[in-house]
């Protein structure tokens, strides 16, 4: 069969689709390896390209800049914690208060595990909606949407579900879910910065310590509490 032209061109774009998209993902982990490595403050561009063996520029020319790179490298990461969440969850059975606690203590294991994980995610939810569209490709935005919302999914169906039989009482599972993550996030880099800060007197600071188990207990009290409050008026 005499091969056309057009089928010739059609082969070599997608051969060169592939070779981009092969090099994406070397890029996205070595970006991934370097946080693992030394966290997400002393990661730059420069390490990512000696990694990887290519100029700078190069990854410039697959990513709109250092806030994508973020935004891709967290999709793995939040891929990662959403099996985890749903291995969680499905180990708890159908006791919803037992899910609820199994995937809050999921979430606090990973984000102690993998420290640029939160570095990662802190440093997205900085920006402005508006900043991040100016900043991140569409197609790496809905990437990442989409990867938040998969690990929101496991939550907000707890609580649906919970809330269906009475043992929660939530109202918008998804704004709940959503409050529950970002506050989560704060949490954890208390569990990782160890330091209670309190009154000794009234004007008088002083500080204390905190472990990572409280953190973690404490998140699970105040999920259950969340999910729960008002859930014995409802009848």
């Amino acid at each position: 069969m005499t091969t056309t032209p057009t089928t010739r061109g059609d082969g070599r774009r997608s051969a060169a689709a592939q070779r981009r998209r092969q090099r994406e993902r070397e890029i996205i982990a070595a970006t991934r390896a370097l946080f693992d490595e030394r966290g997400v403050r002393d990661a730059q561009i420069e390490d990512v390209a000696r990694a990887v063996g290519i100029n700078r520029a190069i990854i410039y020319r697959h990513f709109t800049g250092k806030e994508e790179l973020f935004a891709l490298t967290l999709v793995g990461y939040l891929d990662e914690l959403r099996v985890e969440l749903l291995e969680a969850a499905d180990e708890a059975g159908s006791d919803h208060r037992a899910r609820l606690t199994a995937i809050t203590r999921a979430f606090v294991d990973y984000g102690l595990g993998h420290p640029a994980f939160v570095d990662c995610a802190q440093t997205l939810m900085r920006r402005t909606g508006p900043e991040l569209w100016d900043e991140i490709a569409e197609s790496a935005i809905y990437r990442l949407g989409r990867s938040i919302s998969g690990c929101l999914a496991v939550l907000a169906q707890t609580f649906e579900a919970g809330t269906a039989t009475g043992e929660f009482a939530v109202d918008d599972p998804h704004l709940l879910a959503n409050t529950l993550y970002a506050s989560g996030l704060g949490a954890l880099q208390l569990a990782r910065v160890g330091i209670l800060v309190k009154e000794a007197a009234p004007g008088v600071p002083t500080v204390g310590s905190i472990s990572a188990e409280q953190v973690k207990e404490h998140m699970v009290t105040s999920a259950l509490a969340l999910a729960s409050a008002g859930a014995g008026q409802r009848s």
